[in-house]
């Protein structure tokens, strides 16, 4: 029986998951994609407890590459308010090019550091 793309991203998330843990000094920066928006948050794993979020609706951008890298834009000038110069990227399972890479790109011309 062959599984489904969603579920295999599941999978390889589960898997991301278990190496990849968010401080208050150096959070997680947690990518969801849909057919609608792109999300991203920074999340303090330790206290359970989102720090900053963006999408592109906040962003005003459309949902793509360019939406993307401007949401990116976005949750770094967020980061930089609230003091946070590191972060760790968690992309979900998702396999990093196309909007996944813009956002990272995104993020670290607003001087996120991965």
């Amino acid at each position: 029986m062959k599984l489904s793309r969603n579920k295999l991203r599941l999978h390889r998330k589960r898997r991301i998951k278990a190496k990849v843990f968010g401080t208050a000094k150096k959070p997680r920066l947690a990518v969801f994609k849909s057919l609608k928006k792109i999300s991203v948050q920074l999340i303090d794993d330790s206290k359970n407890k989102t720090l900053a979020y963006a999408d592109n609706k906040i962003a005003k951008a459309k949902n793509d590459i360019s939406g993307a890298k401007e949401v990116g834009k976005l949750i770094a000038k967020k980061s930089q308010e609230k003091k946070i110069k590191e972060a760790v990227f968690d992309r979900a399972g998702y396999k990093y090019h196309g909007k996944i890479k813009a956002v990272a790109d995104g993020a670290r011309e607003g001087g996120l550091i991965f």
